[in-house]
């Protein structure tokens, strides 16, 4: 019998495998194994600077931070005439595993050339708080780490998951 190669699990699965461990009840008589916390992405190495030679073009200026979706955007959005091409629910995760689970999503769908992306965030507590992830994640698509990805975002049409929810245009792939 040969051995399989092992394969890693990419930050996503890691998450959503902490969820389900987490979950999980130990039979009777056994204990629970330790899970092990989401290790935070490594920062990205910062780009070397080399002085442009005379004559070379300027180089381009960081993304603008993110604006809100115009109005006919956001109608056709809600309408169904422009598709929504990917979701992530971020329901039930911690600030740490969401904005990991976020940061991931937005990179492969950037990478992948999609345009419009759907966040689901809840709507927090049922005793009338508003939801750490519903305030957290605008912010955190308005950060400089996401400005590379996020073009513009605003709340969703209720059928979409209404104020629980995040349109998000990416930028165009370069």
């Amino acid at each position: 019998m040969t051995r399989r190669p092992q394969k890693t699990l990419s930050d996503e699965d890691r998450v959503l495998w902490n969820l389900v461990a987490r979950s999980a009840v130990p039979l009777k008589g056994r204990a629970a194994p330790a899970v092990e916390p989401p290790q935070p992405a490594p920062p990205a190495p910062a780009p070397a600077r080399v002085a442009p030679a005379a004559g070379a073009p300027v180089p381009e200026k960081k993304p603008s931070p993110p604006r809100h979706l115009d109005r006919p955007t956001l109608d056709k959005l809600a309408k169904g005439r422009l598709p929504i091409e990917a979701r992530v629910d971020l329901h039930g995760m911690t600030q740490d595993e969401a904005y990991s689970l976020l940061f991931s999503f937005l990179h492969r769908a950037y990478a992948s050339g999609l345009h419009y992306v759907l966040v689901i965030t809840g709507k927090g507590s049922s005793s009338g708080g508003d939801g750490v992830l519903r305030r957290s994640v605008p912010g955190w698509l308005a950060a400089p780490a996401f400005r590379m990805f996020v073009s513009s975002h605003e709340h969703a049409a209720r059928h979409h998951g209404g104020s629980g929810a995040i349109y998000v245009r990416l930028r165009k792939v370069r």
